[in-house]
């Protein structure tokens, strides 16, 4: 299996760098059986059934993006540097691992000043990275991040213009309530108040589950031989309570369907040893390619994709390779938006495929 058989050619005119306003009127991409349907994400209720779930990453983006002073007395010591810094995750001693430049310009132990009180103490490094100790903890750490931080935008994006205010607001999901991710879950940006309430009315259920989306969502595979390619990893939870509400809907006969890769890949990791989605937490480096054999998953709510990128191997594994190709070629001829800010799809594969552990035939 290689790297090309992933690939495809997208028009950089195609990249969003904005998302729909409001958030539910982006495009839709439906795709069932053999059939490709273009309507809004707020017609999504009309392509679900009563007693279906969907499965939302609650977590939470932090302002990872800051950018700082080194001071140092008198010229021959450097004096002042400009520092940026990217936020990666926590550590378990309170710390936060971190990207730094130029890290060659800070020193074990020196300060890094961002601002308004707010400052951090590296630490030590390793691999390139750096352990940060902030200054302030809990509530007035997130407030001072808030303030002084910006959001971290993928490369696509700010390679086209720089993190603003409305970031903040864009690149946020409206049920965002775990801190601690630095990419968003972007297929649940399509999400407000106006489309939750009409699934509500359709009766669909929502189950919550926690994936903390690292920088590594955007390492590129640097294999030919995709099977070798190592996958970052990532801390997710599913509590018991969510696990119990998946196996009531999978009894009842509804569908399983996760809003975005981050969630499907956190409940296809519950579901490994088993077959059946139980309460989990951990890291998990699952890494999702044509073979693989879904346990959880009836149907995926997701954007379109980077060419040769681990998410293409995971679209292509649920609908099949050639089907794939098919739906992001009519996406590119009807003028899609993609990525992050793009617009999204809903993927619905054919019934002979593996599903919650049994082989599902039409």
């Amino acid at each position: 299996m290689k790297l090309s058989d992933f690939d495809f050619d997208l028009p950089d005119r195609l990249i969003a760098t904005r998302p729909a306003n409001p958030r539910s009127s982006a495009r839709l991409l439906v795709a069932e059986g053999g059939t490709i349907r273009d309507a809004r994400v707020i017609e999504l209720p009309d392509f679900l059934n009563p007693g279906d779930r969907l499965i939302l990453n609650d977590t939470k983006v932090i302002p990872a993006r800051l950018s700082g002073t080194r001071t140092r007395a008198g010229a021959q010591e450097g004096g002042v540097a400009k520092i940026e810094v990217t936020l990666l995750s926590p550590t378990p001693e309170g710390d936060w691992s971190a990207l730094i430049k130029p890290l060659k310009k800070v020193r074990d132990g020196e300060v890094i000043a961002f601002g308004e009180g707010f400052e951090a103490t590296l630490m030590d490094r390793a691999d390139g990275q750096a352990r940060l100790r902030f200054n302030l903890t809990g509530e007035d750490f997130e407030a001072a991040l808030a303030r002084v931080g910006a959001m971290p935008l993928p490369p696509y994006i700010e390679a086209k213009r720089k993190a603003d205010e409305r970031d903040k607001q864009d690149y946020q999901t409206v049920f965002a309530r775990e801190l601690g991710a630095v990419a968003a879950p972007t297929a649940s940006l399509h999400f407000d108040e106006a489309l939750l309430e009409a699934l509500r009315r359709r009766g669909v259920d929502f189950t919550h589950v926690t994936l903390h989306v690292g920088a590594g969502t955007f390492l590129p595979v640097k294999v030919d031989d995709v099977t070798t390619h190592k996958m970052h990893a990532e801390w997710g939870q599913v509590s018991a309570e969510a696990a119990d509400e998946i196996a009531a809907t999978r009894a009842a006969g509804g569908r399983i369907i996760p809003v975005g890769t981050t969630a499907l890949r956190l409940i296809e990791t519950a579901a490994r040893e088993t077959g059946v989605v139980r309460a989990w937490e951990g890291d998990t480096d699952i890494f999702i390619y044509p073979g693989f054999e879904f346990r959880a998953t009836d149907a995926l709510m997701t954007n379109f994709h980077l060419p040769k990128s681990t998410l293409m191997m995971l679209v292509s594994a649920l609908m099949g390779q050639d089907r794939i190709r098919d739906i992001y070629a009519h996406a590119v001829a009807e003028n899609y938006r993609f990525f992050s800010y793009g617009d999204s799809s809903l993927l619905i594969p054919e019934k002979n495929t593996v599903i919650g552990g049994k082989l599902m035939k039409a």
